[in-house]
């Protein structure tokens, strides 16, 4: 278990925590080579538990026998770098109120084929941005039944620090991957496509023949303008949930709670 002393922001190997952007962890010209930052003790565990490969842990010095003592007896060759609260608030430019941060190892990303060959409901995200919604998303989506998650390239990434700490990870139980194609694609594989949204033509979130669909995917939009038309065109249901007193729409990830509750 190597002990790391750190003295100063510079330190050799935990650039990773500071100086990086999120793209530039994802280094998308060599993904294979790409990382991320799990936060917390407990989603740390629930990571090393999924498989994900563990390279470094950051951590106050009083954690390395408390929160993190479980996590370094599991990874007892990488290097534990520590330091003076004020020194790793500096360096990471908040407080670790949990203690611990972990930098891990992307994983190869699966096809839609590969991820979706056993499922029976999966959700597509489109253009949803927010990490906090990501996060919440990815947290219902494994609690309330979906097998298998999809986004749009221009969705925010689940293995954001923040979306990977929201989803409780989550994000590390239900297979995902980017759906590079339209979502009419899906109906090759066998699924029929439900839009979110609310139109003259949609229907309510219970319709009988709906919910007897075999295999369905859920396509959730942005937060603010809901799924373009063009996306909503693609689909076979367009979906909405029943509402009372004049409430016309939910957060989206509110939304997706609900459907997949109620389409599990």
């Amino acid at each position: 278990m190597p002990i790391v002393e750190i003295l100063s922001l510079n330190h050799p190997g935990v650039e990773v925590y500071a100086a990086l952007t999120e793209a530039q962890l994802r280094n998308r010209l060599d993904p294979g080579k790409g990382i991320f930052i799990a936060e917390s003790p407990k989603v740390i565990e629930v990571a090393l538990r999924a498989g994900y490969e563990p390279l470094s842990l950051l951590c106050e010095r009083k954690h390395i026998d408390g929160d993190a003592a479980g996590i370094i007896a599991h990874c007892p060759d990488i290097p534990v770098y520590t330091g003076t609260r004020e020194l790793l608030a500096q360096l990471t430019g908040y407080v670790l109120t949990r203690g611990v941060l972990c930098a891990m190892r992307r994983p190869t990303m699966p096809s839609v084929e590969q991820v979706c060959r056993e499922a029976r409901r999966v959700v597509v995200i489109d253009a949803v941005t927010d990490t906090t919604n990501i996060g919440a998303i990815f947290r219902s989506a494994a609690a309330l039944g979906i097998d298998a998650v999809l986004l749009t390239r221009d969705s925010c990434d689940p293995l954001n620090r923040r979306a990977v700490r929201v989803s409780m990870g989550s994000v590390f139980l239900v297979p995902w991957t980017w759906l590079d194609e339209s979502v009419s694609s899906l109906n090759a594989l066998g699924f029929k496509t439900a839009a979110m949204a609310l139109s003259d033509d949609s229907v309510a979130i219970d319709d009988p023949q709906l919910m007897a669909e075999p295999r369905l995917a859920i396509v959730m939009g942005t937060e603010g303008d809901g799924l373009p038309h063009h996306v909503i065109e693609q689909t076979d249901y367009v979906v909405r949930i029943p509402m009372s007193h004049n409430v016309d729409s939910l957060n989206v990830a509110a939304a997706a709670a609900v459907a997949f509750w109620q389409l599990r």
